[in-house]
This record gives C-alpha cells, structure tokens and sequence, in this order.
C-alpha cells in the first residue's frame, strides 16, 4: 500500500520582493488617478468654457438658461448624470472664476475637481486665490478645505487686514515663489475651543490646555508649525524670563515666540515681547533661519491701540482668542464683528494716505 506523498511546504516570494511590487503598483495607480482627475478638470473647464463663449455670451438670460437645460439633457442622454444640468452649471461657473486654463491645467496636478467645488462660488476673487494657493502649497484634503472656509480663514488671515493691492502682491509671492509671508501665517481671532476651559481660568491653566492639546492648537495655529519649547528659559544678567510657547514656522523659516495672556491687551506686553525676540534672535537662531517673530494672544484687544502701537503690521503681532464652543451662527456672528472692526481701521487707514498724498500735490 503506498503512503501518501509528503506535502510540500509553499514556497515564499521574498518580502523586499513584495515590498517593492507593492510600491511600483501603488505608485502606478497614484499616477493613473493624477493622470484621470487633470483630464477630468479640464474636461469640464473646457465644456464650460464653450458653452459660456460660443452659446451664452451676450445671449439674453432666459434664453441662456433654455440652451443649457437643452444640452444638459443631450449630454447626460449619451455620456450619463455626469452631465446633467447642475453639472454642467458647475462647468460654467468654473470657467467663469478661473478664466485661465493653462493656471488652471497646473492647479489640476496638485487639486481635484471636488477642490475647485468648493471655492468656485466664492464670491471674492482674492478669497477665492487665497484658498486655491493654501491648498496648493499645504497639500489640503478636500474635507480640510471646506473646514477652512467655514472657519472663515480668510477673514481671519492677518492678509485679510489689507489692501486688494497687497493681498494680490501676496498671493503672486505664493503663487510664483512657494514662499508664505507672515501676513498669510497670523490671525485673528484665534479659535481654542478644543482646550475644554471654563469661564474662569488662569495663564498656568491655559497654557498647560494648549500643552494637553498641542496637535489641535498647531492645527489651529497654521499649517507648517512645530513645537520648540514651553516655558523657555532666558537668562538675562541677573533675572531668567521665561516665554510660554516657542514654535517653529518651516515655510517662514521663523523662530515663533509666543506669550498667553488673560484680560485685554496691555502695552507693556509688546516691551517684554520685544525683549524675548532678542534674546531669541542673538541665541537661538540659526544661520538659515530668519529673524525671529512674535504673536500675543489676549482675550481681548483693541484694533485702535494696536494700529497706534504698530502692531497691525511687523513681526510683533497681537491676536485675540476665543475658548467657547459656540453655537455656529454665534460664532459667525462674533467672527464677522471682529473682521469688521478690523475693516474699519484699514478704510481709515487708506483714507488718511489719500489725503496726505493729495497734500503733497
């Protein structure tokens, strides 16, 4: 009677092997996805980009809206719902906010067609800019994206406190250098719900929030933050200073120095803010690194004092923070009053260099 045969142990493909397969077939599919979705926002660049030139340009409005259901129907009939008449809205208005194909055809690289979803509607051009370049340089998911416009980035934005000159100036520097400024780095206010304070709190009480809840207070922060040190010391002669919070900036390639602070804003805050970034500057910077900059966060601040003490501009900034959770329309509600007064000084602002230089004349 014979034995049944031994059997055979299974032979394995060696894992760096694998390792290497498993890379070339996630890297093909990688580029295949790129490849489709530049292809795809394109397409739909150019379907609205026809549509809007070759059958809606000086056509009257009803008769417009009469075409595009019409070849809305036809497209979706033959290629699917990919087409249909919300669709092919979306196309128009695509072409209509971002009129360039070949800025356009670039963007497509690095962005979806779900990215330019959300910010075709926007209804300013440089807010619009604003959040393209972000989510360019900074890599943005789609879900990000949305939760930076909804926390009104822009308006928060330190660039936002400028002129539409300056704000065009600085998103060219994005744009042509990859180069961030710190104008596109600072804020105000800043949003720390997340700490889980009470109503009533000390600086020591805030400060070890932001220790216990360091990834969420980068996030909020800014993107290309990193953490240096808490309660950093500083000899200077006799007294040792200590500075509640320094973090590193690697787009700006900037020592941050920042203190807390609980109440409205004080003038002698910016004196010791001052004091800090030079001893930061003379014992901590590197060759390749930048002067160093500071941010001050108060509860509170008043837009006027700050633009007369000049902290408005330069690399000592004061912002304002907000520890609350708030209903959302609250929020909304505070966020835009802040943005206001804010707005408020740059009229005055404008109005006074108009006047002077028509004193000049």
């Amino acid at each position: 009677m014979s034995k049944d045969p031994t059997p055979t142990t299974p032979i394995l493909a060696p894992e760096p092997l694998l390792a290497d397969l498993r890379q070339l077939i996630s890297a093909a599919r990688e580029s295949v996805a790129r490849y489709v979705n530049q292809e795809l926002t394109l397409l739909h660049w150019d379907i609205g980009h026809r549509i809007q030139t070759e059958l809606l340009n000086n056509e009257r409005a009803e008769y417009g809206k009469q075409i595009v259901a019409t070849v809305s129907r036809q497209l979706t009939q033959e290629f699917g719902s990919g087409f249909n008449h919300r669709s092919v809205l979306h196309m128009i208005r695509f072409s209509e906010s971002l009129p360039d194909r070949e800025i356009v055809s670039t963007l497509s690289r690095l962005l979806s067609w779900s990215h330019f979803m959300e910010v075709i509607y926007l209804d300013d051009p440089l807010k619009r800019d604003f959040y393209i370049e972000l989510s360019r340089i900074n890599h943005w998911s789609v879900r990000t994206l949305r939760a930076k416009i909804q926390g009104m980035l822009f308006e928060r934005s330190a660039l936002s406190s400028n002129t539409d000159e300056f704000i065009k100036k600085e998103i060219a520097i994005l744009r042509d250098e990859d180069r961030m400024t710190t104008d596109m780095v600072f804020r105000d206010p800043y949003l720390l719900p997340f700490l889980g304070l009470s109503d009533s709190y000390s600086e020591e009480q805030l400060e070890d929030a932001i220790i216990r809840e360091m990834e969420a207070f980068l996030l909020e922060i800014g993107d290309g933050f990193t953490f240096a040190a808490c309660q950093k010391k500083m000899p200077v002669g006799k007294k040792t200073y200590k500075l509640d919070l320094l973090l590193y900036h690697r787009k700006l390639r900037r020592l941050v120095a920042i203190e807390l602070k609980i109440g409205p804003f004080k003038p002698d805050y910016k004196g010791q803010m001052e004091l800090y970034l030079r001893w930061l500057d003379k014992n901590e910077r590197e060759q390749h690194e930048e002067a160093p900059i500071g941010l001050i966060l108060c509860s509170d601040a008043e837009p006027d004092e700050i633009e007369l003490m000049g902290l408005d501009q330069g690399d000592i900034r004061v912002a304002r923070y907000i520890t609350q959770t708030l209903p959302p329309t609250v929020l909304e509600k505070k966020l835009r009053e802040i943005v206001s007064r804010n707005s408020e000084l740059i009229a005055r602002r404008e109005a006074m260099k108009q006047l002077e230089s028509s004193g000049e004349e």
